[in-house]
């Protein structure tokens, strides 16, 4: 039996708030209560005491004014950013788009395959800006070059690079796979090459150094996509900018050429007299300043590359010794002296064919003769790389062989050719020709 506070419920437990109370065994002699008397219950902690209907009335308006102030400035901050992003990296498309532009990527897309373009994926640095690696969601691997947005030579660059790639097919070129334009951003998405470029194999100890058979190989690479930019394309390709470094290596270490950023097509039409001299210091051939880039400038720089590849160096190295620092001067003196062979890069050991070295060696310095009519086409020079024609007859002191004059932006316009100088013949046959 429960009795006083907790007979109401028993075995549970509860709370109580005692006022005031009254208790008898008999019901004759139990005292009533005075309710009247009796204090004010407490209020419960869990409880609040009811706010005064006229306090409300005055906190109403103000909250409804904090929550619409709230909202305004929220949608200020949205509309700003959204405003900032979309002037920052507004699409922009032209017309020549239309008629060359290869597929167009967003830029959202190349900022999660290059994870937001971080430091990680940064695989190379150029003249004007700097190339990513990144994986598409397809899976396939990409190279991304970001160009530098506050340059108007960047831009030029940029479309140079797009109009030029957008439509040309060989195995031997890097395949631009598409292109983002957008207000300060402007980028290129290639195929990207594992191996990277071949400088890095030729002048960095850290990499192995290609064979013989591997820097031959690579340099008929070279000159099949050259003859293709000067034949198969149409109009044609002068590429302007032929060197190791912008040579790369696919996964089986396939030559391919990249780096269209100075190449333009050849306007038959066009007064070459007037045309910007551009390329690197080392490349470009003595008649440039004066006649413009054409398919023989083109030739010249292939020459420089041909020696560079084979004898594991530079076209100008400014600490070496004087006889030693024009590459293409100092492969010829060394002809004249009967040590061709020493030019040859000391990490390909004694092993090699020197019939071919030679060859290859000869023919750089044909490449690079002062007068460009007397430069073979890339299609003769594919013929002498194999070897399916010999080289025609000339020596070391055979007019504009070997006479490397250094070519600057800043040189006289005026550098001439002596109009005797003695032009060398070339004669294509089918198999081995006189």
């Amino acid at each position: 039996m429960y009795v006083g506070f907790s007979g109401s419920n028993g075995r549970l437990t509860s709370n109580q708030y005692i006022l005031g109370w009254s208790f008898s065994k008999s019901k004759e002699f139990m005292q009533s209560l005075d309710l009247s008397k009796l204090p004010k219950a407490p209020i419960p902690r869990n409880e609040q005491a009811p706010v005064p209907r006229e306090e409300k009335n005055k906190l109403l308006p103000l909250l409804i004014g904090l929550v619409i102030l709230l909202l305004i400035l929220v949608l200020m901050v949205l509309g700003g950013v959204y405003w900032y992003r979309r002037k920052k990296y507004a699409e922009v498309r032209e017309s020549w788009e239309k008629e060359y532009g290869p597929h167009r990527y967003s830029y959202k897309s190349l900022y999660k395959a290059t994870k937001g373009f971080v430091k990680d994926a940064l695989v190379g640095k150029g003249g004007f800006g700097k190339v990513y690696q990144g994986t598409l969601p397809s899976g396939k691997h990409i190279a991304v070059k970001r160009l530098s947005h506050d340059a108007e030579q960047g831009m030029k660059q940029f479309v140079a690079e797009v109009v030029t790639m957008g439509n040309l097919q060989h195995r031997n070129l890097v395949p631009l796979l598409g292109y983002c334009r957008r207000k300060g951003e402007l980028l290129l998405v290639s195929e990207y090459m594992p191996n990277g470029s071949l400088d890095q194999y030729l002048f960095h100890d850290q990499n192995p150094s290609p064979s013989w058979f591997q820097r031959i190989s690579i340099l008929k690479d070279i000159a099949s996509a050259l003859n293709y930019l000067h034949t198969g394309a149409n109009p044609a390709v002068l590429h302007r900018d032929i060197k190791a470094s912008n040579v790369m290596l696919d996964s089986e270490y396939n030559g391919r050429l990249g780096d269209f950023g100075m190449a333009k097509f050849q306007d038959p039409q066009a007064n070459l007299s007037a045309t910007a001299a551009v390329g690197t210091i080392g490349y470009m051939a003595p008649e440039l300043i004066r006649t413009g880039t054409s398919k023989e400038t083109d030739v010249y720089a292939f020459g420089v590359f041909l020696l560079e590849v084979t004898c594991g160096r530079r076209p100008f190295e400014p600490q070496f010794p004087v006889q030693k620092k024009y590459l293409v001067k100092w492969v010829c003196e060394c002809w004249k002296h009967a040590s061709l062979l020493e030019t040859r890069d000391p990490k390909l050991g004694r092993e090699v064919l020197s019939e071919e070295v030679e060859m290859v060696l000869k023919l750089g310095l044909l490449c690079t003769n002062d007068v460009p009519e007397s430069r073979p086409d890339m299609g003769q020079v594919m013929q002498y790389l194999s070897r399916k024609q010999p080289l025609p007859d000339f020596s070391p002191d055979s007019p504009g062989i070997g006479g490397f004059m250094p070519v600057s932006v800043e040189a006289s316009s005026t550098i001439g050719i002596p109009d005797s100088s003695m032009h060398v013949s070339h004669s294509i046959l089918e198999g081995y020709g006189r």
